[in-house]
């Protein structure tokens, strides 16, 4: 247990005392004067983040015609941003809110490895869905006997056991340190290497395995991503037509902008962290964030706004217009 190897008592930023199994999330250091503001734009993304994807699975579940592989990747896409954002943004919004940043020993080992295997889970689906768009573009007459209901199933299960096992480790390698010093984490959240920083003796094992997941998820993911979507720019290349080479690659758009979306910002906090020893702290815990509140906020406007399907589907649901039928394409 990761509370039977702490040494001391941690001092919080009043100096009161407090049981040795427990944290403090200090939120993000320098801009302590500007939290109240901060929980602003919190707030706002944690609705959006909430209703959006709410909004998307009704309206896949409720619309036949949107059961379709594209979208039901889009729906576990939805329901890993709705657990991430509820791993998250609660407590964030406590520091924010009233510097409630106590957490013990055992919640911040879990909140560490549930926000982890989430980005992870996340990762893959998305990987999943550039095959999507490979196969519908590459092998347009196999597609429905590629992408079965059976497999969309599994690939289902296996990103779930993916991110799952790769972080499976951390809360025995955390476990196994002391925290002789201070139990005051300078983040928002129990993120993994800004808690083995804490931590006196040999963190090696920590580093390695922490850059080791990253590389088998974030390296491994972007080189196949960007290998299907070279082999979709060759078979586009190929088409005769321009008005098929503007169709083909107006149905990459919505996923395009979501890998962008989700793994600018988890790029630069992966190079700032490791490499970025002069970036301000509190930019690095910024980035952090931006991570993780956007991409799940931003996910399901993307595919609402570019999406004819879900555009017309959610008109319906929320009555604007009986038989709306609007006209942008996808």
């Amino acid at each position: 247990m990761m509370s039977s190897t702490i040494g001391q008592t941690m001092e919080s930023p009043n100096h009161t005392d407090l049981d040795p199994s427990i944290f403090f999330l200090l939120g993000i250091p320098g801009l302590e004067k500007f939290h109240m503001w901060l929980s602003l734009p919190v707030c706002c993304l944690g609705t959006a983040t909430i209703v959006g994807n709410i909004t998307i699975l009704v309206v896949v579940a409720t619309e036949p015609a949107l059961h379709k592989p594209v979208y039901l990747f889009l729906c576990m896409l939805s329901t890993i941003d709705l657990a991430a954002s509820f791993s998250t943004v609660p407590k964030l919004l406590a520091i924010l809110w009233c510097g409630a940043g106590h957490i013990s020993a055992s919640a911040c080992l879990a909140q560490m490895f549930f926000i982890h295997a989430f980005c992870m889970m996340e990762s893959t689906v998305l990987l999943a869905m550039a095959f999507d768009r490979y196969v519908a573009i590459c092998h347009p007459l196999r597609y429905s006997t590629i992408l079965t209901d059976a497999i969309i199933a599994r690939i289902g299960v296996v990103a779930m056991m993916r991110g799952s096992l790769l972080m499976l480790p951390c809360p025995f390698l955390i476990g196994r340190l002391s925290f002789c010093q201070s139990h005051v984490i300078p983040h928002t959240y129990c993120e993994h290497m800004a808690v083995v920083k804490l931590a006196c003796g040999d963190t090696r094992p920590n580093r390695v395995y922490g850059l080791t997941a990253a590389l088998l998820v974030i390296g491994v993911d972007l080189f196949c991503i960007g290998l299907s979507y070279t082999l979709i720019a060759q078979a586009v290349l190929r088409l005769s037509s321009q008005e098929a080479r503007s169709k083909a690659l107006g149905t990459c758009g919505s996923h395009v902008c979501i890998i962008l979306i989700s793994y600018t910002p988890a790029l630069f906090s992966f190079f700032t962290h490791r490499f970025g020893h002069h970036v301000p702290l509190h930019i690095h815990i910024l980035l952090a964030n931006v991570y993780l509140l956007f991409p799940p906020a931003l996910n399901p406007v993307v595919y609402g706004v570019k999406t004819r399907e879900i555009r017309e589907r959610v008109a319906k649901v929320f009555q604007w217009g009986p038989g709306t039928q609007l006209k942008a394409s996808k």
